[in-house]
């Protein structure tokens, strides 16, 4: 597929989906939805990992709210449903890891498209801010859903109505994340990341999602049960023979991701 709003790379097991709307911080248009859902779904078919990060200065600046008249006739529930919906599920039910390489600012429905990744990983010189109380909006795309569940209700409760900015590293020491790492090696840093996910044990990281996901609906004897039905699973992959063969020879495995 041509995009443009985004490019889209594949090497070596890596699909790099990079927004690409510098001029105006990557703000989400019904197009680059759009694009976004049809990259990362097909990513999911041919790589071992997919990374989402941004061109230029921003991660992504959110909703793009055009000039004040079109954005006063937003219809949002139907842009919600119909547009960020399927864009969001696509990268939650994605089969591989999703990492979010925010290299900048990360704002309103752009924070959360990088929190429904399953790692996030930014630069300090990063932020995110849940903008949306500035506009007399509320939190969308999934926020008020992962936030509570990363960082708490505390802090989630105060990023939604104070609408402050979060550094990368606050982020960090909150939960919201899983790590902040300095300006200077960060692209090499994530690069590094992605990496090691596209050569680790694939089928046991889409188990992991899985339950780890699924755990945010289950009891404690249902998540067990999920866990031994999984676990089974994995058992039974050759990724699980070469891991037990390389841990008795004592060498690194080398893992197919079946």
């Amino acid at each position: 597929m041509n995009y443009e709003t985004l490019t889209y790379d594949l090497t070596d097991g890596v699909a790099l989906i990079t927004l690409n709307r510098p001029d105006v911080m990557n703000a989400l248009t019904t197009q680059m939805r759009a694009e976004i859902e049809v990259a990362v779904t097909e990513a999911g078919k041919v790589a071992r990992v997919v990374v989402l990060t941004g061109a230029g200065r921003a991660f992504c600046s959110g909703q793009d709210l055009g000039d004040r008249a079109n954005a006063a006739n937003l219809d949002l529930e139907r842009t919600l449903r119909d547009e960020y919906t399927p864009m969001l599920n696509a990268i939650v039910d994605c089969p591989v890891p999703t990492i979010a390489a925010v290299n900048g600012a990360a704002a309103g429905a752009g924070a959360n498209l990088a929190l429904a990744c399953d790692v996030v990983i930014a630069s300090e010189k990063a932020y995110f801010l849940q903008a949306f109380t500035r506009i007399g909006l509320i939190p969308d795309a999934g926020g008020t859903y992962v936030m509570p569940r990363t960082m708490g209700m505390a802090k989630t409760m105060g990023a939604a109505l104070f609408a402050d900015k979060i550094t990368a590293r606050q982020a960090d020491d909150w939960g919201m994340i899983w790590e902040a790492v300095a300006d200077e090696g960060f692209d090499a840093h994530w690069r590094a990341r992605a990496a090691h996910l596209a050569n680790g044990p694939t089928k046991a990281y889409a188990a992991a999602k899985r339950v780890i996901r699924g755990s945010w609906a289950n009891n404690f004897e249902g998540q067990l049960a999920m866990e031994a039905a999984e676990q089974g699973d994995c058992g039974q992959s050759r990724d699980f023979r070469e891991g037990v063969l390389a841990f008795v020879e004592k060498r690194k495995p080398g893992f197919e991701g079946r």
